[in-house]
């Protein structure tokens, strides 16, 4: 009975999922290309997405606070979307974001069991799980969470 109660939670991965992302500059990304000495925050985000679209909006007052992270942002969808999405938030000018596409793999989808849009995961410097949300967090507990990171 325990094993089935173990292998039913959604424990997060401890580790950034695998991905193989192609950038808005047409080449692709992994990992493997992460600094080693600065904490990550990965999120997987839909263009299209209004918790998605308010979540950035929401941190644009506040991108002091997490511009010694590197912000993977991730999606699905077709790489004119995330690019449309940059343009339209002005993420080009934050040197530390990078977006992108994993396209119809959902290889991160997968690793992460995402059932909607924004997910949060904050990685250490030693690239470790800090903190995960599963649903927006609000601005002051994203922002204490990258502290820890």
């Amino acid at each position: 009975m325990l094993i089935a109660i173990a292998g039913c939670s959604k424990a997060q991965p401890p580790v950034i999922a695998p991905y193989k992302m192609l950038k808005l500059d047409n080449t692709w990304t992994t990992p493997a290309d992460l600094k080693k000495d600065k904490p990550t925050m990965l999120i997987y985000f839909a263009p299209d997405c209004n918790h998605c679209q308010k979540l950035i909006y929401d941190m644009k007052p506040v991108m002091n606070a997490f511009k010694n992270m590197q912000v993977i942002m991730i999606t699905f969808t077709d790489i004119k979307m995330v690019k449309n999405f940059s343009d339209d938030y002005g993420l080009g000018a934050y040197k530390n974001f990078t977006l992108g596409t994993e396209g119809y793999t959902y290889a991160v989808q997968k690793y992460y069991q995402l059932r909607s849009t924004p997910y949060i995961a904050i990685y250490g410097k030693d690239g470790h799980l800090v903190q995960a949300f599963e649903k927006v967090p609000k601005i002051p507990e994203l922002v204490a969470a990258v502290k820890k990171a």
